[in-house]
């Protein structure tokens, strides 16, 4: 059997589920349940008291069906995480408005920031394989249209994209989990990771975290104007930076 021939089977199973409903042609009444009701469950119960309380029994009460009734539709707890993730994405922003290929580039980064800052619980989904539903290839999809009108081509931009939404994500991640307003398990808020350890800076020893850390104390960076935080701007234009130039350089040497 060839390497085109070969299936991954779990990724088979995950397609059927994240497309489910999207196929052309379907005829027949429509079920009393569907993998997206319980997709859209589950991402209720998930906003509202985190991924820890998400279960397939905890949807299926939601729902008002039996814990078998969604075993049926949705086989595991994992491919239920799958399909939430898929639908809690939504569609992607609308880019048609920005200027150039870097604006694009921001609007699209700013909206996925926006998302994982409104849906934390997004970030902790464990990642089987590359994201492959509708809405997450839709977002993929969104953002590769200013990397190809930038003059990438082929694997380039879609490394490219690949690259970006890691930043983003990771830099989310970082925020959320260092953020002083997040707060303990008794209501105190919890001070951020940075401040916390300023107490065992030594300037000998750690004479550029040292020199960093006062020097963010004493400027502390608002967003831009299209919501970007400091931290993650400065990262996406100089990312940003980095494909004109690689372009530019393709270009003159061709």
């Amino acid at each position: 059997m060839t390497a085109r021939q070969e299936k991954d089977p779990d990724l088979q199973r995950s397609l059927a589920l994240l497309w489910a409903g999207r196929r052309r042609g379907s005829r027949g009444p429509r079920p009393k349940l569907s993998v997206e009701q319980i997709a859209q469950a589950a991402v209720r119960v998930a906003d509202a008291d985190g991924l820890e309380a998400l279960s397939m029994q905890r949807v299926a009460t939601e729902l008002g069906f039996s814990t078998m009734s969604l075993y049926n539709h949705v086989p595991g707890k994992d491919l239920l995480l799958e399909v939430a993730a898929d639908v809690a994405a939504g569609p992607p922003p609308d880019l048609a408005g920005a200027e150039d290929f870097r604006q694009a580039v921001r609007l699209w980064a700013g909206a996925l920031w926006a998302g994982l800052r409104s849906r934390p619980w997004l970030l902790r989904v464990p990642l089987d394989h590359a994201p492959a539903g509708p809405n997450q290839l839709a977002w993929l999809d969104r953002l590769l249209r200013p990397l190809l009108a930038a003059g990438l081509v082929g694997g380039e931009a879609r490394s490219a994209a690949l690259h970006l939404t890691a930043v983003v994500r990771g830099t989310a991640q970082i925020s959320l989990s260092t953020s002083s307003e997040r707060k303990r398990a008794d209501g105190l808020p919890h001070a951020g990771l940075t401040h916390a350890v300023t107490e065992f800076l030594d300037e000998e020893e750690y004479p550029a975290l040292t020199a960093v850390h006062a020097a963010e104390t004493g400027d502390q960076q608002s967003p831009d104007g299209d919501g970007l935080p400091f931290e993650l701007s400065f990262g996406v234009d100089r990312f940003l930076d980095g494909i004109e130039g690689w372009v530019a350089a393709r270009t003159s040497s061709g």
